[in-house]
């Protein structure tokens, strides 16, 4: 039987060869999760408004990246936005959602003032472009996940 663990010569470093299981649970928190339940039960995209810097960030979240502020107040943004870049995931991985080839944008949903990284759907990737108008399609049945949004669209 081979050595499981072996330690480098001259460094405190020790390798394990195989997987070690380590059991993960992430809690959205409280202010992720109103984000999620709002996404489940009302299709609504929903950002905090810092109320010193007036910045709103989709997804919410409970500290301004700015100022360090509390963000208390939550707004409904727009389930359309502005493609501001993407990229084209050609190789199979078994983490993504979705058949290869996944586009993944980065949105500038109408009333955030930040980007909201999500997949692409209902468009041949050669014709996505910077700039274009987007929409998100919902799940039917959704279980408060990111993944609630199907994908964003092309409008028009």
């Amino acid at each position: 039987m081979p050595t499981v663990t072996e330690k480098l010569e001259g460094l405190d470093v020790w390798i394990y060869h195989g997987q070690i299981y380590i059991p993960n649970t992430y809690s959205a928190g409280a202010v992720g999760s109103r984000f999620l339940i709002a996404l489940r039960d009302k299709k609504r995209i929903m950002g905090t408004r810092c109320a010193t810097c007036n910045r709103v960030y989709v997804p919410a979240r409970s500290i301004c990246k700015d100022c360090y502020g509390q963000l208390d107040e939550l707004v409904e943004v727009s389930d359309k936005g502005t493609l501001l870049t993407y990229t084209v995931c050609n190789q199979p991985n078994p983490v993504q959602p979705v058949e290869s080839p996944v586009v993944y944008g980065i949105i500038q949903l109408d009333g955030a003032d930040t980007g909201f990284v999500h997949m692409l759907g209902e468009i041949d990737p050669e014709q996505i472009r910077i700039g274009m108008r987007v929409q998100a399609v919902f799940k039917e049945e959704r279980e408060a996940s990111i993944l609630d949004i199907k994908y964003f669209k092309q409008l028009g």
